[in-house]
């Protein structure tokens, strides 16, 4: 079995991280076998050489690789692509064409944000991975191929099967093995290594001296939470190296390239696009709004809500166990009346003055028929935000998809949904 630095060496990766060093020896001691592998991790983290090492260390290794974005294949010829489709059987498909699976034949496929698959493309992908069975699009006859399949997302899977979003079958075939690839801010020792590397890369790239960092910044990198990981370190210090002047940067200047307020955000990474809410956005303004509409949507969801659960739970002790959560969500005190079993909301802000001021379901209904009101203007103005950033993106990025898709952190599919549904 080869070596831990002899793979370093060979794929240049960086870093001393006992989870990164896990997940490459796991992945050479599956290497030799056909197993399906499931790779997780965040954008950003560097997800793709583990499945390049696999084949490398595979008795396929002299087949085809194939590295296939699920997310960015679009949806009306996802199947085309995957499973291949016979002349004239559908507009446009001037040839035969052979698709994925079948030029993979003996080789490795990868299937990078495998969680975006369609789930009338997820069926057929579960045929293919039991029996290697395929039908391509238009025809009748069915082929066989062999190949072996490496997968990964950075989505929470458990929250897609939940949603019925993702085949729980399919989730299982996919991850026979699961290797994680840990995010950069929980490799704090190897940030250093990292900003010599990329320095030194690009000091050799744009013929200039490389960026140093002070002691004080350096400080400032290893506790900075890098939401975007390996690919936010690696173009930020490109852009310093080619934007300064002065090649000593200090924490006063990092700290334009990184305001120190963004990593005390406090948000759950599996449960945002980090990428994208971190972006470099023309002015802080656009982040701060952006955040402020994100937090009253949910705000204004949790309302909803929790005025559904107060009315189909009319016993004292919901009421009594959620008092205070009622409280902070409404500003008003619940009441449970025993003789009529009902119940009505006073604002706790009037309480000495209006001692009597009962609602009763209507005024509830009527509470939230308001509700949804606010909901639909909130999600409106970010809405029209939501097409400001798009719109930003697409003229920055020349109106290049792909490039506009990778810099707000999004699949190409989805930015093409977008585009299409707003009439850009």
């Amino acid at each position: 079995m080869e070596s831990i630095h002899k793979i370093k060496q060979k794929f240049n990766i960086i870093g001393n991280d006992s989870a990164l060093n896990r997940a490459l020896e796991k992945a050479i001691q599956i290497a030799p076998t056909d197993i399906s592998v499931l790779i997780l991790g965040e954008n950003g983290v560097g997800k793709e050489f583990i499945p390049k090492i696999i084949h490398s260390f595979s008795h396929r290794k002299h087949c085809s690789y194939i590295t296939v974005n699920c997310g960015a294949l679009p949806e009306g010829t996802i199947d085309s692509e995957l499973f291949g489709h016979e002349k004239g059987s559908f507009t446009g498909a001037t040839s035969m064409r052979k698709g994925y699976f079948e030029v993979a034949n003996g080789g490795t496929i990868f299937l990078d944000e495998v969680g975006e698959l369609p789930l009338t493309t997820q069926v057929r992908l579960l045929r293919i991975l039991e029996s290697g069975e395929f039908i391509k699009v238009g025809a009748s006859q069915v082929q066989k191929t062999n190949f072996r399949v490496v997968s990964a997302t950075n989505s929470s899977m458990s929250d897609s099967i939940q949603k019925g979003k993702f085949r729980e079958d399919l989730y299982y075939r996919l991850n026979t093995v699961q290797i994680i690839v840990p995010p950069l801010r929980c490799r704090k020792n190897d940030i250093q290594l990292l900003l010599k590397k990329f320095s030194n890369d690009f000091s050799e790239k744009y013929q200039m001296p490389s960026i140093k960092f002070t002691e004080e910044s350096m400080k400032y990198l290893e506790n900075y939470s890098w939401p975007g990981n390996i690919r936010q370190l690696k173009n930020l210090v490109e852009q310093i190296s080619v934007v300064e002047t002065k090649r000593e940067i200090s924490v006063e200047k990092l700290k334009e390239y990184i305001p120190e307020n963004i990593p005390s955000l406090s948000f759950h990474h599996s449960t945002i696009n980090n990428e994208y809410f971190f972006k470099n956005f023309s002015n802080e303004k656009d982040l701060v709004y952006k955040v402020l509409f994100d937090m009253q949507k949910n705000f204004n969801d949790l309302k909803i809500l929790t005025l559904q659960l107060i009315k189909n739970n009319k016993n004292t002790n919901f009421i009594e166990n959620n008092q205070q959560l009622m409280e902070k969500v409404f500003g008003k005190m619940i009441h449970h009346s025993d003789s009529d079993d009902s119940l009505f909301l006073e604002d706790s802000s009037k309480l000495s003055t209006h001692n009597n001021n009962d609602l009763d379901f209507e005024e509830i209904e009527e509470d939230d028929h308001n509700t949804s009101k606010n909901k639909k203007n909130s999600n409106f103005s970010l809405q029209k935000k939501e097409i400001e950033f798009i719109q930003k993106a697409l003229i920055k990025n020349s109106g290049k998809r792909k490039m506009t898709a990778k810099e707000l952190g999004i699949s190409e599919r989805t930015l093409y949904r977008k585009i299409k549904q707003y009439g850009l």
